[in-house]
């Protein structure tokens, strides 16, 4: 992907397990880590940002209580601070507890650094001990704040694992929520709609991706509630029958599977995508073509992937691999370095040194 505003650094201070933390990032990274490590709070964490910048940060805090959010309290941590490098921008936002256990914005500032600043970023405070982020605000009136909430809010954390019988990708829903693929997929019938009517050389490309991990899927039967027409479910037929299937009738694997095609084979992707194990439910099959399309996406795009997949390991470089551990009960980021492992690769995959424990990432 072009290096223009790709996040290159994120330094992390008292969020969750992650007490201090610079973590530089690639085109695509994938989170590898024992159950606990801190790989599923990394990804929460964009979660956390966008909350804040749509100015929910008071429910959030709410919700959450600001003594789950910090580094083991607020009597070991007083703040939580974020700072992003998407180069040419910056940000930098400050969060202290309150005596009500919620969240206040201490600082926040936007950044910039143009071919005038001799290297160093230009910043703006934009807020300062408010109860909400003013960046929305701020981007009406300031250029650089408009450029940073316009990368930010389109910074995406998907989650696919709800395939229970009230997930919302297997109910009818509006054929109006459908400008772009909501996290959960629970829009996904109203998205393939539009896609198939408006740019069919992807929707093609989705369905004969598709195909590959589910033979006998033909294609989508994707037409409007004869009693509503405003609203649209999932539906799809098989090769050897006329009959036509809702969405209770793939297996969960197969479900997911359709949402991340969906998603990695869409025509305009947002400006980074996460993902918490993918994998979940897959074929070993599928695996190895979901690894393709995340490697195809991160020519588009930027990939963060956590996983606890040694197959999906398996279809990555070693420079693609984060490790999370702990250590002293603080989560802590290192990259591989392919020179160092050079030797055991000769002899045995990304995942079998992860299974024995050589690059960490295990108990």
């Amino acid at each position: 992907m072009a290096d223009y505003h790709k996040l290159n650094n994120i330094h992390i201070k008292g969020y969750k397990s992650i007490e201090d933390q610079n973590v530089g990032l690639l085109d695509i990274n994938v989170l590898i880590g024992q159950n606990g490590a801190g790989k599923t709070n990394f990804i929460s964490l964009f979660r956390f940002l966008r909350n804040i910048i749509q100015e929910r940060l008071k429910n959030t805090s709410l919700t959450n209580g600001a003594e789950s959010l910090l580094f083991y309290g607020s009597k070991t941590t007083e703040e939580i601070k974020i700072t992003l490098d998407f180069d040419p921008n910056y940000y930098e936002i400050s969060l202290q507890p309150t005596r009500g256990d919620s969240l206040l914005v201490l600082n926040e500032y936007c950044g910039f650094r143009g071919n005038d600043f001799h290297g160093e970023p230009y910043w703006e405070l934009i807020t300062r001990s408010e109860e909400e982020s003013s960046l929305s605000k701020a981007a009406r009136n300031s250029r650089v704040a408009e450029y940073v909430y316009n990368v930010l809010q389109d910074w995406r954390v998907y989650h696919f694992h709800d395939t229970s019988e009230t997930a919302g990708m297997k109910k009818y829903g509006a054929i109006a929520n459908s400008k772009f693929l909501l996290e959960d997929a629970s829009n996904l019938a109203a998205y393939l709609y539009i896609l198939k009517h408006s740019q069919e050389p992807y929707y093609e490309r989705i369905v004969k991706t598709i195909q590959l991990v589910i033979p006998f899927f033909k294609d989508f039967v994707l037409e409007p509630n004869p009693l509503n027409n405003e609203n649209i479910r999932l539906e799809w037929q098989d090769l050897y029958s006329d009959k036509i299937f809702t969405a209770n009738e793939l297996s969960d694997g197969s479900l997911r599977f359709i949402c991340m095609a969906t998603l990695l084979l869409q025509k305009k992707l947002p400006k980074l995508i996460l993902l918490d194990e993918p994998e979940l439910g897959l074929h070993p099959t599928a695996i190895t073509i979901l690894a393709g399309l995340l490697k195809k996406a991160s020519k588009r795009t930027q990939v963060i992937v956590s996983t606890q997949s040694v197959s999906l390991v398996n279809e990555f470089d070693a420079e693609n691999i984060l490790v999370v551990d702990r250590n002293k009960g603080a989560t802590v980021f290192h990259r591989l370095d392919p020179e160092k492992l050079e030797s055991w690769l000769d002899q045995y995959s990304l995942g079998d040194l992860w299974d024995k424990n050589v690059i960490g990432g295990n108990p």
